[in-house]
């Protein structure tokens, strides 16, 4: 038995989706824990390319029992339209389970995300606009509807007009909006309740009595740890906890049960919206990974700012998730390339930085000291056994585990789930 962790360790859009897929295939249960239908993971299966936002990844076999944790919020149309599409596609949903206890993401959350992204002006932060950011909001001010109150008519109406109530009074009197309609929002949410309601479950018994039976669960998290509200590049940051502590929050399983925590790392950086981004490239080598790794967001579909790979990152996810080992992906993006760069440290004022920086004047002031390699030059898509790799990809990832002082675990080298070298076991 055994309980594992996936996080990101660096901004996002790392490969979690398939390294979860991957390793679902040895699992019981699979968890989402945070965030929404802001996070996006494309998953490829027999060349069908899935492209999930609030299911978690492990749903593509169809024995798995997936959870929605208590720490997600749900916009039930999205998530619903998701569920539609993949019993399209005849993937099995019988044994999806929604927490109670998770909170439900409404259109006034989505409108007041649009406006408020819009009076920051030059100070935006580079929301998806999803909304995601105004329900965590309404959660911590305890004014939240969650899935539990959506299950009771009576409560629901009664939660829904304070809400209402509440934010056209913002909408109306701070934005010039016309506000949201609640006679219209009412019957909406209920319908979606009627549909929901055979998913919902009391998710941390089920999750914590698994554990008792020896069960294998992997959790996965949305976005990663340069993106979490106390860890990441705050204020360009997410509004919940990506790192490896977030999924024991979002779960309802306490720390104490998790037996691995494995971090997955781009062979090369990259990152979506605002925030200082020391190793990013911004000449035809960037261009060229972004076209080569096809880096435009899944959800949103926003061309990723492409740099090389910053170990001072993942040294930091390293520290901030207790890692393990890593699961590096995309490492077959790389293969054409003749020079390759790792940031091994970064430079302020003529000395060299120990640790990573909080302060983002400091940050973006950074001089990245990078170490540089000799590329491979040969396709690395068809190898499954790590010392079949060409030496120079092989120096390249042996130096980035030095440097973080993590082992590697995993190495992918494409999208499909059999283009997966495993090193280390973890089940």
């Amino acid at each position: 038995m055994a309980s594992v962790i996936i996080v990101g360790t660096q901004w996002g859009d790392e490969g979690k989706g398939k390294i979860v897929d991957y390793l679902a295939g040895k699992c019981e249960y699979v968890v989402r824990s945070q965030g929404g239908s802001n996070a996006g993971h494309t998953v490829v299966v027999d060349n069908i390319k899935y492209k999930l936002r609030l299911l978690p990844s492990g749903i593509l076999h169809k024995d798995k029992v997936c959870v929605i944790g208590n720490g997600v919020v749900i916009e039930p149309k999205v998530f619903l339209g998701e569920i539609d599409a993949l019993i399209e596609k005849k993937v099995n949903m019988s044994n999806l389970k929604i927490s109670d206890r998770a909170h439900v993401l409404m259109p006034y959350h989505k409108i007041l995300d649009e406006l408020q992204e819009e009076d920051l002006g030059e100070n935006k932060l580079g929301t998806t606009k999803n909304g995601i950011g105004p329900c965590y909001m309404d959660k911590a001010s305890r004014l939240g509807i969650r899935i539990s109150d959506l299950m009771n008519k009576e409560t629901f109406a009664k939660k829904l007009k304070f809400n209402v109530e509440l934010k056209n009074k913002l909408l109306k009197k701070l934005y010039n909006h016309e506000g949201v309609n609640y006679d219209e929002l009412l019957k909406e949410y209920l319908e979606y309740a009627e549909r929901l309601k055979p998913y919902v479950a009391d998710t941390t018994t089920i999750l914590n009595k698994a554990i008792k039976e020896k069960k294998n669960i992997l959790f996965e998290g949305a976005q990663a740890t340069m993106l979490d509200l106390d860890h990441g590049t705050y204020p360009f940051v997410t509004s919940s906890y990506p790192a490896a502590g977030g999924a024991c929050t979002g779960s309802g399983v306490g720390p104490r049960k998790i037996d691995n925590v494995i971090g997955v790392v781009k062979a090369y950086s990259t990152r979506v919206g605002e925030g200082p981004f020391p190793s990013e490239l911004h000449d035809e080598i960037g261009q060229a990974i972004r076209d080569k790794g096809r880096e435009y967001g899944t959800v949103t579909g926003r061309p990723r700012r492409c740099g090389w790979l910053d170990a001072c990152v993942v040294k930091y996810a390293s520290y901030v998730n207790g890692l393990d080992s890593i699961a590096i992906t995309r490492l077959d993006i790389l293969d054409e390339l003749d020079k390759l760069k790792i940031c091994v440290a970064y430079k302020y004022n003529g000395k060299i930085l120990e640790g990573y920086p909080a302060d983002l004047e400091v940050l973006s002031k950074a001089e990245p000291v990078y170490e540089e390699f000799d590329g491979w030059k040969t396709s690395t898509r068809d190898i499954r056994e790590y010392d079949k790799l060409p030496e120079n990809a092989k120096k390249y990832l042996k130096r980035l585990s030095e440097v973080i002082e993590t082992d590697i675990s995993i190495v992918s080298v494409g999208a499909g789930r059999e283009e997966t070298i495993i090193v280390k076991n973890i089940f």
